[in-house]
Formats: C-alpha cells, sequence, structure tokens
C-alpha cells in the first residue's frame, strides 16, 4: 500500500486528474491514509504552505472523515510548535455570518423578529439611505447583502462608539448612491453588524452569550464570539493565525517565517470588555467574522441542518424556517446588472448563506470535474480561509479551516473558480476521497 500512496500522491502533485484519487468511500484504513497523505502534502507545499488546517466530511448525514495537520502555534523550533488538534477553535472569518444568521432565525420563530421590518424600529433609530430615505432597510435585505450599506466606512468599532453615532457621522462612504435597499447585491461586512446589535436590541442579551444560549449551548460545542470569557484551556487551544507576509510592507515570502496575524492568545491574552451597553454596538463581538469553533462544531452545526433542525432530542430549528434560510433571495441577472459577484464568486445568495451552483465554468464552483450543487459560505481573513458547504438533497457536507496562508492568494489563483487554488485542491480532494460515491466517473 505504501506504493500506491506515494504513486497516487506524485499523480496528483504533477497535476493529474483529481480522479487519481482512492477508490470509493468504504476503503476503509488504506483510503484514509491516501487522503491524509495527499492533504498534508497541500499543508507542505513548499510554495504554498498552510500554516495549519482542520476538514470534515459527512457523507449521507454521518461523518465520513476528520483530520487535521500543521500547528495552531508556531514557535521558534518545531519542539516549541503546538499541534492543531481536533478541539483546536478557529476564528472562522465570514462563516460566522452563517452562523449568527442560526441565532437569528431562531429569533424569527419565537416571534421577536421579523424579515420584513424596517430595522430601525428594533434600533430605537432611523436607519435609512439618505439617497432613498424612503426605502426601509429590512433583515430580509441586510441577510442577502441587498441593504445598499457598503463597507468603505467601516464595519467595526470600540466599545466606546454606539452604531448610532457611527452612522450619523458616518456619511455617503456608508451607502450605496446609486441603487436602494433590495435591489442590488453587494457582499457588505457591515451588515452583520447591525443584525447583531438587533439581536441585543430585542433580546436585551450580550451577543456573545446569546450565541451560546441560542446555537452553541445547545450543541454542545466549546467556543463562541467572545474568546476573553473562554477557559483557560479553549484560549490555549486557539489556532493562531499567520500569513508569511511582512506586517510593515506586506510583502509575501513563501520560504521566510510565519508572522501572527490575529489570535496570537500566547503573546497577548484576549482583553476582557471593562464596560458596553448592551444594543449599542455588537461589532465588538463581530458577528460578521469572530467566531471561534472548531471543525468538529462545524460538523455538530451541519448534522443539526441535515436532521431538519434537529440534535438529539432538541429542535433548534424547524424545518420551514431551514427552507426560508436557504432559499434563494437574490441571483446574479445575466447581464450581471443587479450586482457584484466578486469574478463570479457570488452568482446566488439565500438569507445568510451563499448559494453554489455545479455548474463548470462558473466562479462559484466548488470541486472540480462533479456536480456538488451546495449552500453555505466561505471565509477570508488574516491569512485564515474556511469553508462550510452542504448538500441537503444528499446530506453531504464539507468544513474546511485553513490557518494561514504561505503565498499571495493573487499569485495563486483558482483554476476552475474564483476561490484560491490552495481552497480549490483542499476541496475537491475531500471530496473525492470522502464523499464520491464513484471518483472514476468523473
Amino acid at each position: 500500500m505504501h506504493n500506491k500512496m506515494s504513486g497516487l500522491l506524485g499523480l496528483l502533485l504533477l497535476g493529474t486528474t483529481w480522479s487519481a484519487l482512492a477508490a470509493p468511500p468504504g476503503g476503509g484504513k488504506d483510503q484514509q491514509r491516501a487522503l491524509d497523505a495527499t492533504l498534508s502534502a497541500i499543508v507542505n507545499d513548499a510554495a504554498h504552505p498552510l500554516a495549519s488546517l482542520s476538514v470534515l466530511a459527512i457523507r449521507h448525514g454521518k461523518v465520513s472523515y476528520e483530520q487535521q495537520f500543521g500547528y495552531r502555534h508556531i514557535g521558534a523550533t518545531r519542539a516549541d510548535s503546538l499541534p492543531v488538534t481536533p478541539a483546536t477553535l478557529f476564528r472562522i472569518a465570514s462563516v460566522s455570518k452563517m452562523m449568527t444568521t442560526l441565532g437569528l432565525m431562531r429569533l424569527v420563530e419565537q416571534g421577536k423578529l421579523s424579515l420584513d421590518q424596517d430595522v430601525g424600529i428594533y434600533l430605537g433609530f432611523s436607519l435609512r439611505n439618505p439617497h432613498f430615505p424612503q426605502q426601509a432597510l429590512t433583515l430580509r435585505s441586510l441577510l442577502s447583502h441587498t441593504s445598499s450599506l457598503r463597507d468603505a466606512g467601516g464595519y467595526a468599532w470600540g466599545p466606546e462608539r454606539s452604531l448610532r453615532d457611527v452612522f450619523t457621522a458616518g456619511g455617503d462612504s456608508m451607502w450605496d448612491k446609486q441603487t436602494a435597499p433590495g435591489r442590488y447585491f453587494t457582499y457588505a461586512n457591515l451588515n452583520w453588524g447591525v443584525i447583531g446589535t438587533v439581536m441585543e436590541k430585542v433580546t436585551g442579551e450580550r451577543f456573545d452569550l446569546l450565541m451560546r444560549r441560542l446555537l452553541l449551548d445547545p450543541l454542545d460545542v466549546r467556543g463562541g464570539y467572545n474568546p476573553a470569557a473562554f477557559p483557560a484551556e479553549d484560549v490555549a487551544n486557539t489556532a493562531t493565525l499567520y500569513r508569511k507576509r511582512t506586517l510593515e510592507t506586506e510583502v509575501w515570502q513563501p520560504q521566510g517565517p510565519w508572522i501572527a496575524q490575529a489570535d496570537d492568545f500566547y503573546q497577548r491574552p484576549p482583553t476582557a470588555l471593562a464596560s458596553y451597553v448592551i444594543g449599542s454596538n455588537a461589532t465588538v463581538f463581530s458577528p460578521t467574522g469572530g467566531l471561534r469553533i472548531s471543525a468538529a462544531g462545524l460538523g455538530k452545526v451541519m448534522q443539526m441542518l441535515l436532521d431538519g433542525g434537529r440534535y438529539q432530542h432538541q429542535q433548534l430549528l424547524q424545518p420551514a424556517s431551514i427552507a426560508l434560510m436557504f432559499g434563494r433571495q437574490w441571483q446574479l441577472a445575466p447581464d450581471a446588472g443587479n450586482g457584484d459577484s466578486e469574478r463570479g464568486l457570488y452568482r446566488a445568495w439565500g438569507l445568510g448563506n451563499q448559494q453554489f451552483d455545479a455548474v463548470a465554468g462558473q466562479g462559484n464552483h466548488l470541486v472540480e470535474g462533479a456536480s456538488f450543487t451546495a449552500v453555505g459560505h466561505l471565509g477570508d481573513a488574516y491569512g485564515l480561509v474556511s469553508a462550510f458547504v452542504l448538500d441537503f438533497q444528499n446530506k453531504n457536507g464539507m468544513v474546511m479551516l485553513v490557518g494561514g496562508t504561505g503565498s499571495d492568494p493573487e499569485q495563486y489563483p483558482g483554476t476552475y473558480s474564483a476561490m484560491g487554488r490552495s481552497e480549490e485542491r483542499i476541496l475537491t480532494t475531500l471530496y473525492r476521497g470522502a464523499m464520491d460515491n464513484n471518483p472514476s466517473l468523473h
């Protein structure tokens, strides 16, 4: 088997077709070792190294593969470095938006929020695009990135600022001047700062604690949106995010040292909030990107969704709410005149989730040579690259958490999508080795 694995790995690294991966799932330990070896080679690619990787695959509703590679903390020597474990928490970037949305949908079910209400009523102050003052912003428009809010004026502020004051002083840079709310898609992180603040206002609970109550605690998942509140063992097992890019000159050096970008809690422990007014500015907790969670924790979320909103004996979300959340709210027009698709990456959107079409040649195509239609979310921040994608029809899904990129993503683009090439290689490898029924057909 060693020779077979080496041959497979060599073919893969030489750029042969992905169908060179081993037999269909169910091939046993030999198949897992082959998949381990292929993913390890991607992580340790000398030209495009990754600091760490944690992945999980679900096939027909059950976890079919789970593995970790690399280091959550990189010291001066390998002996000083700490490996990724199944419990390692990663700051998952924009996949956090989808997790925030799951909490929001529970509040919608409880009648505390309406998707089509003017959000200014919840916030306690008027929130209108000054160029279209008659058009209300709603949770539906925020969740589908059609709110007309823009990130140019910023999307995160300290606890000393309130959103009311931010919007009062923000001016035109925070708004689309050409299109009214509900009409045009532009991905905007600021939407989720507003959403998190609305959730605080209607519950009277601090966002990080609210999300623990609504989502994490019922699933018995560790982590959260506020590492200062974590127990010491979770702080110690949170991955530092890295790039091989200098902080001052932003020059990429794939052969150089890993440089910490975020969550370097070994050097700077998380700082507790001295004071915070609930409902004033939830961007403090980053509903848009600040959830720390493990791949296994995300796997529990995925299984809950695939099981119709149930986890063990609890019904966290009704099937109708899941159908509503993942129903298509926006789709790129043929002439692309109704949205900014970011080189084709964004072609359709639900409520807080991206829709991935299995159409070759489109920027949102997830798996090379395979028909994998999915919904979910991608993330990219501070060297972290993440994916949470699931196929409801076949009860399949994948979680990918990369804890650091060593080469300039602009110089290593994808070959079949608008993703980076490392993400493409990981997702396609994971799909072929842990989910595909018959890779020889592709």
